[in-house]
């Protein structure tokens, strides 16, 4: 039983993470109409719609043990995402997607050495190495970029302990489609004056809430369901395949060619991958409870080499 519910759990957040990345593809053909506020604007929106529809949430059972995860989980899921591409915008992607995995890079460290010792943290170091050979970070001065970036790490922590935290106390997804909701509540003013400024299009908006559902909707029912059944901090670990994911989605859609380097970090995110959730001994315990959110990031170029695409 236990195998299973590890199998299930990594099922679930590789698809997770592979939903994601597609979206952030798609998302990134809105960009040049609605600029990244429009699209998040919109994402945020239609996540909070088809959240309510498939999660029916009964409002008035919840508890306020239970609504405190709710609100703190709306806020961070609708921070998460504009921080990273803001620090894209500034920073350059290799940095902002290295600093931005600084987040669940924490979970798995604070978690492994609490919980599942020297073998959990090595897995994560090795992955975070992968992470900034694949990345390939430049360095800059750009404080503000910087710490975007570094709140895009803040939020998917958060997320990460917040989606585990609602899922022990609430069943189902009805949790997530009110955060959901209440994600979507506090874009539209943003997105209202986003789509003001850049008048939008009907493939751009079919783009836009395309990336909703497969970058916000999955990824949320999914890691919610995940993070039931595998630790927070192998969960951290595992989200290092986002940037792989990303280099892979270049490499077969865009055929862009991975170099000698490429292929050493992925080698490096696989075996910590392998080696953490092989090592996994229970799927129940775990330090803080805990939860791409996410979100995670975003797209892809024709012309650029396959370590800089976007993740999530």
């Amino acid at each position: 039983m236990e195998n299973r519910q590890r199998a299930t759990g990594v099922a679930l957040m590789l698809a997770s993470a592979s939903a994601s990345q597609t979206g952030a593809g798609i998302a990134a053909l809105a960009f040049p109409v609605l600029g990244p506020v429009g699209v998040v604007a919109v994402r945020q929106w239609v996540a909070g719609v088809v959240l309510l529809a498939v999660g029916r949430p009964r409002l008035r059972a919840l508890t306020r043990r239970q609504w405190l995860p709710i609100v703190l989980l709306a806020g961070v899921f609708a921070a998460m995402n504009l921080s990273l591409y803001s620090a894209v915008a500034r920073v350059g992607l290799g940095l902002a997607v290295t600093l931005e995995f600084l987040g669940p890079l924490s979970v798995a460290l604070v978690g492994g050495f609490a919980v599942a010792g020297r073998r959990t943290v090595g897995c994560a170091l090795l992955a975070a190495v992968g992470v900034v050979v694949l990345t390939r970070p430049q360095p800059t001065t750009d404080v503000l970029g910087i710490g975007l970036g570094l709140t895009a790490a803040l939020c998917w922590a958060g997320y990460i302990l917040l989606n585990r935290t609602l899922g022990q106390r609430l069943p189902g997804v009805g949790g997530s489609a009110v955060a959901g909701a209440l994600s979507a509540l506090l874009y539209v003013p943003i997105g209202i004056g986003a789509l003001v400024a850049h008048p939008p299009t009907v493939g751009a908006l079919a783009c836009a809430a395309a990336a909703g559902v497969l970058s916000s909707v999955v990824p949320m029912v999914a890691d919610l369901l995940a993070l039931r059944r595998v630790p927070a901090h192998s969960f951290g670990i595992f989200m290092s395949v986002s940037p792989l994911l990303a280099a892979a989605v270049g490499a077969v859609v865009l055929g862009e060619a991975l170099d000698p380097l490429d292929w050493v970090a992925i080698g490096l995110i696989v075996t910590a991958n392998a080696v953490a959730l092989t090592g996994q001994t229970s799927t129940t315990t775990d330090s803080p409870p805990g939860a791409r959110r996410p979100e995670r990031i975003v797209a892809a170029s024709k012309t650029a080499p396959a370590h800089n695409q976007a993740v999530t």
